[in-house]
This record gives structure tokens, C-alpha cells and sequence, in this order.
């Protein structure tokens, strides 16, 4: 049986996601949750306040219970995409967290008769990520300290990732063009056996569009589309992921005075894609029209935040969970840039179906 330190960990990792208001909600409907004993308000109160304590007050108070009386509480929140994570943890094969292989009702017309069939969750919630992970890793590194760090810090994240990766290093346009549909013709005809696709791209650029080491740029959007269900059916229902190290304009939000060494910038910024494609995942480093953070020494932000967060939690969390560790770790960063204290936050944007779990 886990220890109460294991139990509490868990429980720790769950409330971490929630956002300040789905806490305060999580915190009332405990106060009502049909599980005996009830935790009053004054425990909730004086215990209760952060993540930790809440924690530590649910697996003290329930332990055996504890499992049902969070499951309870994600369903009413509702925070029902976080209950496959909570049931499918290595340790969920314990007494404490037992694990589910939940059941869903599926109709669909058979001739003139309808029909019910019984199908896995897992089959409707995650991707099958069984075929061939393959990455495009383009990177512009004249010019831009820290790439060397940034283009090593990727490498490792995708060999733990289970990616085979194409590797362009300071192309031209017409190199990186060339390589990505080279890349791109080359999932098609693997079909059945791709898994997932992932792209990042470290550069600088302007207005929508990422700019080699030359000037000339590359539209975004265009990249974008090369891997849309119509340029590229071999990812139909599969994810593809976009990793974008660059700035989206060049204004600065200020944070408080810090003793943090100079930050380098990226200068990107690029418009927002029209949402049409599915199974898209895309992640930014920074807001619509502001600076996103390089260091010369450590590299940038948003990869540095990466490698910290999956070296701590490795693969156990989808994509969409992954990333908001990694933002909350950024968010609550103070940094500087040219003496000036700044800070920045990630954006995701997603047409994501189903969950992803590398």
C-alpha cells in the first residue's frame, strides 16, 4: 500500500492544474460532497488554504477514501479530463487509488436497427501513440546566443519522448521549405504506421512570419498548413504538435525588480491561425504582440521550463497539462531584459480531440 506521502503527492499534482476559481469551487463542493465524515468549513479554512495543505488535509481525512471523494469532486466541477490521469498512475494499481478501465455506451444505425455498443474510454480519450513519433527540429543559431543550449535541451526531450527527429540547423528559406515537405512527404508514406508529429521552430522572424539567418521569411501559416488533413492524410486524427521559440511583437510586460542576469530576445511575432485544422496543438512562448525570453547562457525560457518540468513529472501528463506546469513555472519567474524587469506567459491553442501522452 502507497505511503500517505505518495497519496498526498498525487493529490497535490491534481489540484496544481486547477485555476484559483476551480480551486475555490473544489473547496465548496467538498464542503458538500456526500462522503462521511464531511470536512467542515473551519477545516477546510485553516488547513485547506494551498494546494499543499489541501492536499495533506484530503489524504489525512479520507485516505482510503480519498481516490472516490476527488473523483467525486473532478466530475462536479467538472474537471472530468483529469480523471483518466488520476486513475491511470503507475501506483493506481494499489488498494489506496484501484485502477478503472471505464466503459462507454456507443450508438449507430446498423440498417434499420440501432445498435449500442460498449467500447473503452481509452479508445475515445487518447491518441494511440503506438506507430512511429517522428519531429522536425529546425533551429537558427547565428546570431542568437543560447540556440547551442536550446537545439541540446530538445534533443534530449525528444529521445525521452520516444521521437525520431530531422534535424536543419541555419537554413535558408529555400532549405527549410525543401526539408519540412521532404519531412512531410515522408509521413505520408509511412500511413498507418505514424503516431504523432511534432514540429518545433527556433528563429527569428516578424509579423507572421519565423526569418532565417539571411532575412528571407517563411509564413508561419503556410507551415501550418502543410500538414493539414489535406497536404498530409497520414496524420488524419493524429496530433500534431507545433513548438514556436519566438517572440510575437515587441511589447514588454513589466514585473518587479530582480537581481536576474540580462535576457536575450527573440524577435518574432506572428499572427493567429485560423482554427480550421483538427488535432492541432500549438504552443507559443509568449502573448499575441510581446517578447518572448532567450538567455545567452541557459537558453530560452519556455525550452529550459520544459526540460525542468519533465525531468520532474516525466511523460504522465497530457500535453495541455504539461504545458500549463511549464507556464506556471514561467509565469512565476522573474526575469530581465536590457536592465528591465519583464514578464511573459505561454499560449496554447488547440483543435485537439482526444488526450496525448508521449
Amino acid at each position: 500500500m502507497p505511503a500517505m506521502e505518495d497519496l498526498q503527492s498525487r493529490l497535490q499534482e491534481i489540484l496544481d492544474v486547477l485555476s484559483p476559481q476551480e480551486l475555490r469551487t473544489f473547496r465548496d463542493i467538498l464542503k458538500k460532497v456526500d462522503e462521511v465524515p464531511r470536512l467542515s468549513p473551519l477545516q477546510l479554512e485553516l488547513e485547506g488554504g494551498s494546494t499543499s495543505g489541501l492536499a495533506r488535509l484530503l489524504a489525512k481525512h479520507y485516505y482510503l477514501a480519498a481516490p472516490r471523494v476527488v473523483t467525486k469532486v473532478l466530475r462536479q466541477l467538472p474537471r472530468a479530463d483529469l480523471l483518466q490521469r488520476w486513475q491511470s498512475h503507475p501506483a493506481a494499481d494499489s488498494q489506496v487509488i484501484p485502477r478503472k478501465n471505464l466503459k462507454r455506451s456507443r450508438d449507430f444505425v446498423d440498417g434499420d436497427e440501432l445498435v449500442r455498443d460498449i467500447v473503452d474510454s481509452d479508445d475515445l480519450d487518447r491518441y494511440d501513440l503506438s506507430g512511429t513519433r517522428k519531429a522536425f527540429l529546425m533551429c537558427v543559431k547565428k546570431n542568437r546566443p543560447g540556440a547551442d543550449q536550446d537545439v541540446k535541451l530538445m534533443k534530449d526531450w525528444l529521445g525521452q519522448c520516444q521521437f525520431e527527429y530531422t534535424l536543419c540547423i541555419d537554413p535558408d528559406k529555400e532549405e527549410l521549405l525543401e526539408k519540412l515537405t521532404s519531412f512531410r512527404d515522408g509521413l505520408n508514406g509511412l500511413k498507418n504506421e505514424i503516431g504523432c508529429c511534432l514540429v518545433t521552430l527556433m528563429s527569428h522572424g516578424e509579423n507572421g512570419f519565423i526569418k532565417m539567418e539571411d532575412g528571407d521569411r517563411v509564413s508561419l501559416e503556410d507551415v501550418f498548413e502543410m500538414f493539414n488533413n489535406k497536404s498530409c492524410p497520414a496524420l488524419h486524427e493524429k496530433p500534431k504538435i507545433f513548438i514556436i521559440q519566438a517572440c510575437r511583437g515587441e511589447r514588454r510586460d513589466s514585473g518587479v525588480e530582480t537581481d536576474d542576469e540580462p535576457m536575450d530576445s527573440d524577435d518574432v511575432s506572428e499572427k493567429k491561425r485560423l482554427p480550421t485544422f483538427s488535432d492541432y496543438f500549438i504552443i507559443y512562448p509568449t502573448q499575441a504582440d510581446h517578447v518572448a525570453l532567450r538567455h545567452p547562457r541557459t537558453g530560452s525560457v519556455m525550452i529550459e521550463a520544459m526540460t525542468r518540468v519533465f525531468k520532474q513529472y516525466g511523460n504522465r501528463w497530457h500535453i495541455a497539462d504539461f504545458f500549463t506546469r511549464v507556464n506556471n513555472r514561467v509565469v512565476h519567474t522573474e526575469f530581465q531584459l536590457q536592465e528591465e524587469p519583464i514578464k511573459v506567459s505561454l499560449v496554447m491553442e488547440s483543435t485537439l480531440t482526444k488526450f496525448v501522452y508521449f
